[in-house]
């Protein structure tokens, strides 16, 4: 008598497994937030960002495949992890891979790019790193679209597929995926050639490039023949002193003659204290210049009412 085996798992399934971890890991993130916001402010927030997100990421990984069991979103399509190469359930090493392999490299590969003076290549090729792994991930998923197995890059490496607790229909035919996969393909090959196009221009001279910075995306916005990025330079929040609002130099207004109830009313949400330098965004919410530049470079969207920001688009205001 032969054991009963379990099938592997359909493409829908571990597509709707992936889809349900990303939204609990997305909502324990944003109550994790909500609870540091009030006890520590947004600016302290917005400084531990990547920090808090790996955390999160941690706790969620390390608390299901950690200990062996499901996550909540296998726990729904009722599938499990199952080690390719023993043929068994993950054992404690693979699935302590399975949990920072994922999450470690591009968070170390974003703090020290940060950390690094901005001009040398360590720096330049740290920051590389995220957009490869994003291709690599890219070119992974539309492997998995075209041929239905290792949904995820580190599972591919590490020969970690599922099983389903659930018997497939006979009468029912599984959803095919192969169109994505080649959506993503014709997807990447266009990236391919935007690429090897900016390579070319580059190598024609910058005489040939000033014509064409904004043709193929690539390049940063220009205030002349001056990027953006040069003129806003490095900036660290915390190694700044905190300018007193009467000693705002950035404002034509005569800070000490305001009464005091509307100087209450012109505190900066980010760092709590009265606003200088103050700038508004484009949804027209204000904040000090550091604060919000600070803030922009981490996350692209208003800490109030979280619209998409751009630290190119901020205004100056001289007279609030």
């Amino acid at each position: 008598m032969s054991l009963p085996s379990f099938p592997f798992a359909e493409q829908a399934q571990i597509i709707r497994s992936n889809q349900r971890d990303i939204f609990h890991l997305s909502s324990l993130r944003e109550q994790t937030e909500a609870v540091l916001r009030a006890w520590l402010g947004t600016r302290w927030l917005s400084r531990w960002d990547k920090e808090i997100g790996l955390f999160v990421k941690l706790l969620y990984y390390g608390l299901t495949i950690g200990q062996a069991t499901q996550t909540l979103g296998e726990e729904y399509t009722g599938i499990w992890m199952h080690s390719v190469q023993t043929d068994m359930q993950p054992s404690r090493h693979l699935r302590v891979a399975l949990i920072l392999l994922p999450t470690l490299p591009s968070y170390i590969a974003a703090k020290w790019g940060s950390a690094l003076p901005q001009d040398s290549k360590l720096t330049s090729l740290l920051r590389r790193v995220p957009s490869f792994l994003e291709i690599v991930a890219e070119i992974n998923l539309a492997i998995f679209y075209l041929r239905g197995t290792f949904y995820h890059l580190t599972k591919r490496i590490l020969r970690t597929r599922y099983i389903s607790a659930v018997p497939p229909n006979p009468n029912a035919r599984p959803p095919s995926y192969s169109l994505l996969g080649v959506l993503l393909a014709v997807r990447l090959i266009h990236r391919l050639v935007v690429y090897l196009r900016s390579l070319r221009v580059e190598d024609e001279g910058p005489a040939s490039a000033k014509g064409k910075r904004h043709a193929d995306g690539t390049h940063e916005t220009y205030v002349d023949d001056t990027t953006v990025s040069s003129m806003l330079g490095p900036y660290d929040p915390d190694s700044q002193p905190v300018i007193p609002a009467e000693e705002d130099e950035r404002t034509i207004l005569d800070v000490s003659s305001i009464p005091s109830a509307q100087r209450e009313s012109r505190n900066c949400t980010l760092c709590l204290e009265e606003r200088t330098s103050s700038c508004a965004t484009e949804c027209g919410h204000l904040f000090c210049w550091p604060c919000i530049i600070g803030w922009g470079r981490e996350k692209a969207e208003c800490p109030l009412c979280r619209q998409s920001l751009s630290i190119t688009k901020l205004l100056p205001i001289y007279n609030l």
